[in-house]
């Protein structure tokens, strides 16, 4: 299949409008680059429900904090359009920061509201950077279906109500969070970790785990399914930023004295050694991530 490299908004727009203009459906899959198996279960899920897929590649510099990891993050574009190729994929877009943002630019896009818990107070600015530089792709894409991990739950939620309010003529799609065989969830961040490091993150998918254990057999309290996980993930080392239980549509925190109905978004983020890892899994939806009993027991 033939993939065309576009670097301009201009020539992307273009590609678009041209596969709108011979009858095809475009599927839009936006990466921050360094592709891994779980970009590339986006992409097949893209293909699925469009005619043609298009990735875009950049690494967002709004969605960063100052002592964040931008500067490092991983940037692998030969090998990630080598990887588009593969997977059928017909368009990336891969821009300079100067393509999307212009010189003196000063607009912002803004959710309120699901940014509020969870990931906001720990990255400020971080969501508004997302929300803006989605809208751009989505304005440069048009009429399209996009789809994004639900290992990212919060931003899933926060670029589907952006959306709706802006009438975007974009159907979301949230594709399930793809793991290794150990249940860490694949991230490109995981390539910082070292072996001993990726050995504890394990903690995570485990904490997970027993709470939807639990949760299947029936224990309905927020304290009782929290409170194990946050001991075992402190235990293995994790400086956790939160370990919530919140409402899965609003991303209100649910408190410790409340009882969950039939679901529950259960939000774990934290620092292994200097790299931030997030999961999730929403309790009375998803599978546990680690499906055995030794499994869980073992680290």
């Amino acid at each position: 299949m033939t993939l065309t490299v576009h670097h301009t908004a201009s020539d992307f727009r273009a590609a678009a409008n041209a596969e709108r203009a011979a009858g095809k459906r475009f599927g839009l899959v936006p990466t921050m680059g360094a592709l891994h198996e779980g970009h590339l279960s986006l992409v097949e899920k893209a293909l699925a429900h469009a005619d043609v897929v298009g990735v875009t590649i950049f690494v967002n510099p709004t969605q960063f904090g100052p002592n964040e990891d931008f500067a490092r993050y991983p940037r692998t574009l030969e090998r990630d359009v080598e990887l588009c190729r593969e997977a059928g994929v017909s368009h990336v877009f891969a821009p300079d920061a100067s393509e999307m943002y212009p010189a003196g630019e000063r607009t912002r896009v803004q959710v309120s509201g699901l940014t509020a818990a969870l990931c906001g107070p720990h990255r400020p600015g971080h969501f508004d950077g997302v929300t803006t530089i989605v809208s751009k792709l989505f304005a440069v894409t048009g009429e399209c279906v996009a789809v994004f991990g639900r290992k990212d739950y919060q931003q899933l939620k926060v670029i589907e109500r952006m959306a709706r309010d802006l009438l975007l003529p974009v159907e979301i799609i949230g594709e399930k969070t793809l793991r290794d065989r150990d249940g860490l969830a694949l991230s490109s961040r995981n390539a910082y970790l070292s072996s001993e490091e990726r050995a504890r993150a394990l903690s995570i998918p485990r904490a997970l785990s027993t709470a939807v254990h639990a949760f299947a057999a029936g224990e309905r309290r927020v304290a009782a399914l929290r409170a194990p996980a946050l001991a075992s993930l402190e235990a293995a080392g994790l400086r956790v930023d939160y370990a919530t239980i919140a409402d899965p549509d609003e991303l209100v925190p649910y408190p410790d004295s409340e009882k969950l109905g039939d679901r529950g978004l259960f939000a774990i983020a934290g620092f292994m050694g200097k790299t931030r890892l997030i999961d999730n899994v929403v309790l009375g939806e998803d599978p546990a991530p680690v499906a055995s009993a030794q499994d869980l027991g073992s680290g």
